[in-house]
């Protein structure tokens, strides 16, 4: 099942499944690990929305999160 990123809550894991939007976004998005594939950690849900991924933490801000469509999982990979 596949969501927008915003309806995820904290401490939820998923998997981008797609990043839409102008290519410069979703290429900025990629150079910061944000890609197909990419399994992450929410932080903290809403406006900012605060990531983690690896051993980074991203800051989302605006309707950059309905952009994401993610696919729930129930953990990090072992």
């Amino acid at each position: 099942m596949l969501l927008p990123l915003d309806l995820l809550r904290a401490g939820e894991w998923a998997d981008i499944a797609e990043v839409s939007g102008e290519p410069g976004f979703v290429n900025r998005l990629a150079e910061l690990g944000l890609r197909e594939g990419s399994r992450f950690c929410v932080v903290q849900p809403g406006i900012p929305c605060l990531l983690q991924l690896n051993s980074c933490r991203l800051c989302l801000r605006g309707s950059e999160t309905t952009q994401i469509l993610v696919r729930p999982v129930n953990g990090p990979v072992s």
